[in-house]
């Protein structure tokens, strides 16, 4: 079950289930799937693959390297946090609320395949989001980050709502505690969003910096500061054309909003429930309507003159990762198919050998050659992780194992698991160590889902 049979499969049944549970169901219901999931880990042996893996030498050692890496990455403690959590590997000792809790969520699906060890990959999956529930502020600003070093909160860096991957978690665990932390924390958060993002009064979320998004090196943000002023969330630094609007954050809201109100009908607050609809689309709507260019059928920052930030970036697929367009209705419907045939599906843009890159191949902007750490053109490894929490609601499965395959076969070559690739040949860059563990979960779970797929 999850990213092993498709996480967009995943995400479908679970909506099925949302559409009519009260608490007590919920409860009752997601127990069922813990248990599932917990029976089927003890029948799995610790050395079992999926046959996909068994078919090729290469896949095979790169699957236990896979194991092995994520293995070594579930810290034993982080220094403001004492429980074991997965962190991001390599050279980034600790998580950050972009990619930490959907990274923990994943790693959790993949139970079945894991060897038995010490810490459960549900408990490391909940501790990915409890570490930032517990060091929240008392005016609700959720840590950007967990590390070794420190605890960060010089800008929001959220992508993956923390809301909507808590909430599927607090289901496949039958976990009701985390399921009232996750709601209270996770509306806290959004009223500080709306307290110190909305300076423009638009209604939708405000960017102040590149660390905002979680975009090192990208052309998307040059010229401007990678933290906010004086190393504080809710200061706008003073350079030109902030504070932006920003579709991806706007789009992490949203996905935030509906996971709230889905939280809402579990615990029987049928109230909230409707406030939380309503506010989740209203800002999907003004997504639409203030930051989607249809002359360039792209989603670009607004500046604070109302000019379009113009570099095509993985802004646009993050977008569509929470399901903000609404193919049912014909608009939306001409949206998407406009996005995917011009930009994401078009081997000139986004879909090079190696997708999706992180700015279009024939954007200006691509950076060249690829530096370390670069969202200015590589294929990221993060980029592809969150693929499957769109590309299957859109109806692109066939693209979808394109993708797959490509990334799998990618990280065969090696298995060092490192964080971005060039997408025309492969070849992922080398500077920083290997040992990430967003790489590592890409092939694990695109190796099971492959499989489960055949």
């Amino acid at each position: 079950m999850g990213y092993i049979a498709g996480m967009a499969e995943a995400r479908g049944c679970v909506r099925v289930m949302r559409a009519s549970w009260s608490r007590r169901e919920f409860v009752r219901s997601a127990a069922a799937v813990g248990a599932t999931v917990l029976t089927g880990s003890r029948t799995v042996f610790a050395a079992a693959r999926p046959k996909i893996v068994e078919a090729d030498a290469a896949w095979r050692v790169t699957w236990d390297a896979a194991i092995a890496t994520l293995a070594g990455n579930v810290a034993s403690t982080l220094p403001k946090y004492a429980k074991p959590c997965l962190i991001e590997g390599s050279t980034y000792r600790g998580i950050w609320q972009e990619c930490g809790p959907h990274e923990g969520l994943v790693y959790a699906q993949l139970k079945r395949w894991l060897p038995a060890g010490n810490v459960d990959p549900l408990d490391v999956a909940r501790n990915n989001h409890m570490a930032f529930f517990a060091l929240q502020r008392e005016d609700g600003q959720l840590p950007a980050s967990v590390k070794m070093s420190d605890v960060g909160f010089a800008q929001i860096q959220m992508v993956v709502p923390i809301a909507a991957t808590a909430w599927e978690l607090a289901q496949l665990r039958a976990d009701d505690k985390l399921l009232h932390t996750a709601y209270r924390a996770c509306s806290d958060w959004d009223a500080w969003l709306r307290r110190y993002r909305n300076t423009r009064g638009t209604g939708l979320v405000e960017g102040f910096c590149t660390y905002d998004t979680g975009h090192d090196n990208s052309p998307r943000w040059k010229g401007m500061p990678n933290r906010c002023a004086d190393g504080d969330a809710r200061k706008c630094p003073a350079a030109p054309g902030l504070p932006r609007l920003c579709p991806d954050l706007s789009a992490t809201v949203f996905g935030a909003r509906r996971a709230l109100a889905e939280m809402a009908r579990a615990l029987g607050r049928r109230e909230d429930e409707a406030r939380w609809l309503e506010d989740a689309e209203q800002i999907r709507k003004l997504t639409l309507d203030k930051l989607y260019s249809e002359e360039d059928a792209a989603f670009y920052d607004l500046d604070s003159d109302n000019r379009f930030v113009r570099v095509r970036s993985d802004v646009i697929s993050r977008v569509l990762g929470e399901h903000v367009l609404d193919t049912s209705q014909r608009h939306d419907r001409t949206i998407f198919e406009a996005v995917w045939k011009r930009q994401l599906h078009n081997p000139h843009a986004f879909w090079a050998p190696y997708p999706l890159t992180s700015i279009a191949v024939d954007d200006p902007a691509f950076v060249r050659p690829i530096p370390r750490n670069s969202w200015g053109g590589a294929s990221q490894a993060l980029t592809a992780l969150r693929a499957p929490r769109w590309m299957r609601h859109y109806g692109q499965d066939e693209a979808e194992r394109v993708l797959m395959h490509a990334w799998c076969d990618a990280i065969a070559r090696h298995a060092e698991f490192r964080q971005q690739l060039d997408p025309e040949t492969g070849v992922f860059t080398q500077p920083d160590p290997g040992g990430y563990s967003p790489a590592a979960l890409v092939f694990l779970a695109f190796a099971a889902a492959l499989s489960a797929a055949e």
